[in-house]
């Protein structure tokens, strides 16, 4: 795994990962460029199937700042790169379990850049709680260890 661009840290937290995927993503030269510099955004999408492929929605890619008078839309859909048996692997996980499919991290790969997809459950409250109640514990039992020594 190369160098990661972001992280979609509120997937974690919203959600039961089951099952992860590197795949590629579709861009546009300005888009590459902008993700270069740290412009994106994808805490808010998710991945759809239309006509039989997989499409990343919602993510936002801001305009490349050293850009002339042509730019490309944000929020466009980006469509991602797998293998047509993968596809249909995850196209019935989605609509037999009713499983959703998140992104969670994209990070360049020699002079690609891919992303890390994964089929994900949604939390109920009281997991997210417990959660979180967990993290605050590990972090008191960490910090009454580190001031022992």
């Amino acid at each position: 795994m190369g160098k990661t661009v972001l992280k979609n840290k509120k997937a974690f937290h919203d959600y039961h990962i089951i099952d992860t995927l590197e795949v590629g993503i579709s861009l546009i030269g300005k888009e590459v460029k902008s993700i270069r510099e740290g412009r994106m955004n994808i805490k808010e999408s998710f991945c759809r199937f239309i006509k039989g492929e997989l499409f990343l929605v919602q993510s936002h890619i801001s305009p490349y700042s050293h850009t002339g008078y042509e730019t490309h839309e944000p929020l466009r859909l980006r469509k991602l790169l797998l293998h047509k048996k993968e596809l249909k692997k995850w196209k019935k996980k989605v609509d037999t379990q009713g499983l959703t499919i998140v992104p969670l991290k994209v990070y360049w790969q020699e002079n690609h850049i891919k992303v890390e997809i994964a089929l994900v459950k949604g939390k109920k409250l009281h997991d997210k709680r417990q959660d979180i109640a967990k993290r605050d514990a590990k972090r008191s039992i960490d910090r009454q260890l580190n001031n022992k020594y």
